[in-house]
């Protein structure tokens, strides 16, 4: 059987009448700028692109030397194909209009150009995330609330993994698939399609560090795990966590699991509402774990489900297998429930 490449994959997607062209091309334009990253990825220390910037994002954090590239980088790929109305990164307070000087679309692109870039210095898979929304026909200069949509109406959404191998998992709602980076030809190849996720698994990944911080429920959720067979369980579960969203979800998305960032003592003492951003991390990731029969939730309500409230907006993580996210929220609800 010919291998299909993901340019043929995506006129399949065209003929079916899942997809447009332009959303075909924004999709081409993004992989390509992915390529571009992996290449500056795995160049490391030899291509000079390791450590620290120097500069901090919106969220006050240190940025790295690859998350100014790989923003640049994405930035510059979309700013002149005439498929997008404008973008918003992880790394920018306000979205990137499209320069007057090109045409313009009728997509809005949403990307965290690294996702776990505390972990290059490291030589640790690391990724890039995004979600494509549809601009409001009757607006011509979009701003941050046009791009202030639920989950449930992504048009696409993605991540890539830079780790042993480039790969690239995609979904546009009929279910998510896997291409893996051809370096001899430069393509990325369809490598797995219809990814399901198992609903029952034995592994989750979760920061411990954070545990004297949790609230009751998660310390009740994740206690039950760690009795393993001898606990109301009856069976033993595994721990893996590589910090690093995007090689923890593909984890999931290759032999099951569950991700859990849950909301704690700490994150609500600064203020907060959650660790990771809604728009750029857990939307995405949520239409992708769907599609792959999997479930999302905050621990409360449906990921995908919110209104968002800002561009940068955090909320809790739950995500994965089937079972263990709906147990995790259901002690959740059982809790606030009781205190209510």
């Amino acid at each position: 059987m010919r291998p299909i490449t993901l340019i043929q994959f995506l006129i399949e997607e065209r003929r079916a009448g899942h997809i447009n062209a332009e959303l075909s091309l924004l999709i081409e334009v993004v992989a390509r700028a992915c390529k571009r990253i992996a290449v500056a990825v795995n160049k490391g220390a030899l291509g000079g692109v390791l450590g620290n910037a120097g500069t901090d994002n919106v969220q006050g954090e240190a940025q790295k030397k690859l998350d100014v590239i790989s923003n640049e980088i994405l930035l510059e790929a979309n700013a002149w194909g005439g498929h997008l109305a404008a973008c918003a990164s992880e790394e920018m307070e306000d979205p990137q209009p499209i320069p007057d000087m090109y045409p313009k679309g009728h997509h809005l692109l949403l990307f965290d150009p690294l996702d776990g870039s505390s972990n290059i210095d490291v030589n640790v898979s690391v990724g890039t995330i995004f979600s494509v929304l549809r601009c409001p026909d009757e607006v011509a200069e979009p701003k941050a609330e046009h791009f202030l949509q639920p989950g449930t109406t992504q048009l696409a959404a993605g991540y890539v993994v830079y780790g042993p191998s480039t790969v690239l998992v995609l979904t546009f709602g009929h279910g998510s698939h896997e291409f893996t980076l051809d370096r001899e030809v430069g393509s990325f190849v369809l490598s797995r399609r219809d990814i399901r996720i198992p609903e029952q698994t034995a592994e989750f990944a979760i920061n411990m560090s954070n545990q004297r911080h949790w609230q009751a429920p998660m310390q009740r959720y994740i206690g039950e795990l760690l009795a393993g067979k001898d606990g109301p369980r009856g069976k033993d579960f595994n721990m893996r966590w590589v910090a690093s969203m995007v090689a923890d979800v593909h984890r999931i998305m290759t032999r099951g699991g569950v991700f859990y960032y849950p909301l704690d003592a700490k994150i609500l003492a600064k203020g907060g509402a959650g660790k990771l951003r809604l728009m750029y991390e857990a939307n995405p990731m949520a239409f992708i774990v769907e599609q792959a029969g999997g479930a999302a939730s905050t621990g409360r309500e449906r990921i995908m489900a919110l209104q968002p409230t800002a561009l940068h907006q955090r909320v809790p993580v739950f995500l994965g297998s089937k079972q263990e996210v709906e147990l995790a929220t259901h002690y959740h609800r059982e809790a606030d429930g009781a205190q209510g």
